[in-house]
């Protein structure tokens, strides 16, 4: 069962996303800024927003399950966008909440001039309570 609770707010829009996240107690598991990466460290679809987003959470998968943690236990996202059109962080947006069960954990989606990698226009990093 999981340690995180997601709250809506009754006062604010209904974003379809959670404004807070409650943790019982035990271990909090930070990640890195996780890229789209292949296995050489060569980004994967270049100038595709929506397939990149889709290998970050995919690594994001990866790198929770290692660690006994699931999209379930994740309580805070963050969303980098490398990309100039708002409607590119709207797609985004739209490849994480598919793979997230409603609400969506609270997260920041921010469109920012530039990665660490030629090419790179998404990175995800995550808080999860895993279950101890």
């Amino acid at each position: 069962m999981s340690r995180v609770r997601l709250h809506g707010s009754s006062a604010l829009h209904d974003g379809g996303f959670a404004y807070s996240a409650a943790v019982a107690p035990g271990p909090l598991l930070f990640t890195a800024g996780i890229s789209p990466l292949d296995a050489d460290g060569a980004i994967v679809h270049p100038g595709d927003v929506v397939a990149q987003t889709r290998t970050c959470l995919e690594h994001l998968r990866t790198v929770l399950a290692e660690r006994d943690a699931s999209f379930d236990d994740v309580v805070k996202l963050t969303i980098y966008v490398a990309e100039q059109l708002q409607a590119d962080l709207v797609v985004a947006w739209q490849t994480v909440a598919a793979e997230f069960a409603a609400p969506v954990p609270p997260a920041m989606l921010m469109g920012v001039s530039v990665l660490a990698y030629d090419g790179q226009l998404v990175e995800i990093e995550a808080i999860a309570a895993p279950s101890e």
